[in-house]
């Protein structure tokens, strides 16, 4: 793959685990996870592999502030903060939702890292993302759009090296179980597979999309990454391989599936997964197992993209 400018700072490569309990109570094949959620930057999560090479960018544009926007509890707003710190940039957040009385979790953490947060609604959000960076500009901050969840071709572009990073590892799984929901990682990892030759199957079990939806947003998008990475491939929507059948209440709602799934990993394997993405896709693979769907004697590998702070916040208490 073409060489991109990239910053360092990631703790890779990711170990790779077996998950023997696990795979025990659900009677299934061998499952192994990749511990993205160990990637360092402020409790890691699979952002710290894209704000490596957008970070990157940003400092090549002469940026010092960082923009970006999602959700109250956001992971990725959590890890964009540290990156700033990290780098002595301004952050901007632009969240969906309102204060809460007390912050706890990833809200914590951002104020904590030094974010600047812009409250919004989600109608609003971007006029109001707009508006904050034109502002910015205009008060010679200098500010760099980090894209939503990272998922545009350069923030793709880490899980294609993720992808070579595994097989460096000697490792080749018959399938790779994620939480899919902006596009970016899937994106870059159906790249890098192409690239790198890898021959299993990618499964992203969507947290908040309808799977057309989700496969057309990542076709194109691994279609965009590819280019970018030096060979000029066109993925098809059919080649997307999406499950949408774990969406239960909506986008962040926590279910009785996502409850079962934190505790049967906590207790099995001695693995934290937050409530929103690595909650919702863990249950999809512990259902998916118990049907079979999995043939006897191929590997699963269980992508862990992070979200650990999630755990701690007020919603999700309860667990």
């Amino acid at each position: 793959m073409k060489h991109l400018p990239r910053l360092t700072f990631a703790h890779l490569p990711t170990p790779i685990e077996a998950m023997p309990r696990l795979a025990a109570a659900l009677n299934s094949p061998p499952l192994f996870v990749k511990r993205d959620d160990q990637t360092g930057l402020a409790l890691g999560g699979n952002k710290t592999r894209k704000l490596e090479f957008l970070l990157a960018e940003a400092q090549a544009n002469g940026a010092r502030t960082l923009i970006t926007t999602g959700a109250v509890q956001s992971n990725h707003c959590r890890q964009t903060a540290a990156a700033a710190a990290r780098f002595g940039l301004d952050c901007l957040l632009v969240l969906v939702g309102k204060p809460p009385q007390e912050a706890s979790g990833n809200i914590l953490l951002d104020g904590l890292l030094g974010a600047e947060i812009i409250w919004t609604s989600r109608a609003q959000r971007e006029h109001t993302l707009k508006a904050a960076f034109d502002q910015a500009w205009e008060q010679g901050r200098r500010p760099y759009l980090v894209p939503y969840g990272g998922s545009s071709p350069t923030g793709a572009a880490a899980y294609a090296f993720a992808i070579q990073e595994m097989l460096d590892q000697d490792f080749h799984p018959d399938w790779i179980v994620f939480a899919s929901s902006s596009g970016g990682t899937q994106a870059g990892m159906v790249t890098g597979a192409r690239l790198c030759g890898y021959q299993g199957r990618i499964l992203g079990i969507s947290v908040d999309e309808k799977a057309p939806l989700l496969q057309e947003r990542v076709a194109t998008l691994a279609s965009q990454t590819s280019e970018l990475l030096g060979e000029k491939i066109r993925f098809a929507p059919e080649e997307i391989l999406v499950n949408d059948n774990y969406l239960g209440g909506g986008y962040a709602v926590m279910g009785s599936a996502e409850k079962e799934a934190i505790h049967l990993f906590a207790r099995s394997e001695a693995l934290l997964l937050d409530p929103v993405y690595t909650g919702r896709a863990a249950a999809g693979l512990i259902d998916l197992a118990r049907q079979g769907f999995f043939p006897p004697g191929q590997s699963v590998l269980f992508w862990h993209t992070g979200g650990t702070p999630a755990l701690f916040a007020d919603p999700y208490r309860d667990v």
